[in-house]
């Protein structure tokens, strides 16, 4: 096992997005500047290739080239999303990386799960596929993959598994799931599982408080992620709780399905990191009552958080 990745793991993970040229191919440019932003950003580690990385969209070169650019020049653990239907993609994909460096792949269930056992199942051969010796996350994300894995359901997927050793929570509500895999711990019915949260970050602030280790999530301001959970872990809740209802308002606005990943791309086109906001087709498009809007919700931030203030003086 990797010791950059471990059932410990505390902190923010970045869900990184893939930069595009207006014409769809790769700003490996952009790239590299995101790379830095991360790496000064405070993050702990990366997420790449995951749903908003549009990494159904990218050829099996690209996946890989990308994610070994990110191994190559971080110092923190990058994890690669491998997720697939089938196990052959999924193991040719997860050796890549784990040659290039990374710490470990993260896999989602394909939604035409619909039984526990063919969730548990599923994960038993991803497993095998990508070998006994790398880590992996568990995704949970019923929103997206309408795929419903109740506390048990994971508690059965680390039991049989020991590569499993983190959580990606991202169910709503599940406060309540968070507890009860805790419980699961405390009792030893369970291995322990690092939980890091991400449906956008939306209820991060009260994750924290349930258990979870931190946050995996790909919000345009990752600073403030890395904030509130330091905050939170020093015990400064009230400060953790202002500095994260601040910037709930652009959080949610940014969290709207088929349009989140522009908005998100845009503000980071804002703050000088991407050169376009671009997705790679197929995708939606911003238009400009919703780049108003953004305006709007980043000039209300900057009187709460300056971090936002700089972005006032960048031409759209």
């Amino acid at each position: 096992m990797s010791e950059l990745f471990s059932r410990s793991t505390a902190g923010v993970y970045a869900i990184a997005p893939t930069p595009f040229l207006a014409d769809g191919a790769v700003d490996y440019v952009s790239l590299d500047r995101l790379i830095e932003f991360y790496n000064e950003s405070g993050v702990d580690g990366l997420t790449v290739l995951g749903q908003l990385g549009e990494a159904p969209k990218l050829s099996s070169e690209e996946a890989v080239r990308i994610a070994t650019r990110f191994v190559k020049r971080t110092t923190f653990p990058i994890i690669v999303g491998a997720s697939s239907s089938g196990f052959a993609g999924m193991r040719a994909l997860t050796a890549a990386v784990m040659d290039a460096g990374a710490a470990g792949v993260m896999i989602a269930p394909p939604v035409s799960l619909r039984t526990d056992d063919q969730v548990v199942g599923y994960y038993a051969g991803a497993s095998a596929a990508i070998g006994s010796k790398t880590p992996f996350v568990i995704q949970d994300y019923p929103l997206t993959f309408s795929v419903v894995m109740t506390p048990q359901v994971i508690r059965r997927i680390a039991l049989e598994n020991d590569n499993a050793l983190m959580l990606k929570h991202e169910d709503w509500p599940g406060l309540d799931k968070i507890t009860t895999l805790r419980e699961y711990e405390a009792d030893g019915s369970m291995p322990r599982l690092s939980i890091l949260c991400g449906n956008g970050g939306l209820f991060l602030d009260f994750e924290i408080e349930r258990g979870a280790d931190g946050a995996m999530t790909g919000y345009c301001f990752p600073e403030m992620l890395v904030d509130t959970v330091a905050l939170a872990a020093a015990g400064s809740r009230d400060a953790a709780h202002d500095l994260f209802d601040a910037h709930l308002p652009l959080i949610r606005y940014e969290q709207q399905p088929g349009i989140g990943l522009g908005v998100r791309k845009y503000v980071l086109q804002r703050r000088g990191v991407l050169a376009s906001a671009t997705q790679r087709s197929p995708a939606g498009r911003m238009t400009e009552a919703t780049r108003a809007e953004v305006d709007y919700l980043l000039e209300r931030l900057s009187h709460h958080d300056s971090r936002a203030a700089v972005l006032r003086k960048q031409q759209r």
